[in-house]
């Protein structure tokens, strides 16, 4: 795919969304694995949580160790859900609610490996550049994970390095 980065539009219903497609040459077993592992989300996600949990289950995304040592960020002391799993379809299909947004990961068999789209209904409208620019730089980490390749940068430095692309 030549356009690496994602697309802004407006849902059906108003919303304003992301949406980002790769083609993968990897078997969606290891794609799902690079999504939801904890270790491997970890190194991209902007958040500290277990997404291998059954739809309806509650979720608590905590705050990471980077978001504290830069932005001062704490996590809340009661750990109250911030979000709920609504579909876990091992290894085509994970949504989820987090904080009013919604983030749906799909994961197609291709001849070649796996098409992987990403799409994030954002709560704020204001949020679309930031927020692609975030996602895009993770998913530069989940595909060097899935290659093998080791992870020589610091994917919040990456979100702004790419930020200019989305204003």
């Amino acid at each position: 795919m030549g356009d690496r980065h994602g697309t802004v539009f407006r849902t059906d219903d108003g919303r304003t969304a992301i949406r980002f497609e790769r083609l993968l040459p990897h078997p969606p077993e290891q794609v799902w694995h690079a999504i939801t592992d904890p270790t491997r989300l970890s190194a991209w996600f902007p958040a500290v949580v277990d997404l291998n949990q059954p739809a309806g289950t509650a979720l608590y995304f905590g705050v990471t160790q980077e978001q504290r040592r830069r932005y001062g960020m704490a996590d809340d002391p009661n750990r109250s859900p911030n979000g709920r799993v609504l579909r876990n379809e091992p290894p085509v299909v994970l949504e989820y609610e987090w904080s009013g947004e919604v983030l749906t990961w799909e994961i197609a068999r291709t001849p070649t490996g796996s098409r992987l789209v990403f799409t994030n209904v954002l709560a704020e409208p204001d949020a679309a550049g930031p927020a692609a620019a975030g996602w895009e730089a993770g998913l530069e980490v989940v595909e060097a994970q899935l290659d093998g390749r080791a992870v020589s940068w610091d994917p919040l430095n990456r979100a702004e390095e790419l930020a200019a692309a989305y204003e």
